[in-house]
């Protein structure tokens, strides 16, 4: 019992691995390579899933990205309206966000991609495929 691989779909998803096997890494590089953090292979070197499951399929993750970019936007314009009681200026708000929105980029990029292939790709966990 000890020895049996339990699944973690969260730790899976936060740690960019491949959604049928939970074992190969998704990206090649990590994000803070500004070079190369969007580079990723098009097969999973461990069960050999191809990740496009059509064609133009990652065109989608747009769309998340976008909610997960206004999510944050959102949240930190909270954030900063709560610290300065309503008193905050117009730049108080902008130079912050689009900071944080720069700075975390790649991440959004990387995520949308990982939540498209998990959420809305017919993929499923396979335990057999999965690396003890």
């Amino acid at each position: 019992m000890c020895d049996q691989y339990e699944p973690s779909k969260a730790l899976a998803i936060a740690k960019c691995k491949c959604p049928q096997c939970q074992s190969g890494k998704m990206f090649n590089y990590p994000f803070w390579n500004l070079n190369k953090f969007t580079e990723m292979d098009t097969n999973c070197k461990v069960c050999d899933l191809k990740y496009e499951v059509e064609p133009g399929f990652f065109w989608g993750a747009m769309y998340v990205s976008y909610f997960l970019t206004v999510g944050l936007m959102l949240v930190l314009g909270g954030f900063i309206l709560w610290v300065s009681n309503g008193k905050a200026d117009f730049w108080d708000y902008v130079i912050p966000i689009i900071s944080s929105l720069i700075l975390i980029s790649p991440l959004t990029y990387r995520f949308a991609r990982v939540f498209m292939i998990y959420f809305f790709s017919p993929i499923q966990f396979n335990p057999d495929l999965a690396k003890k």
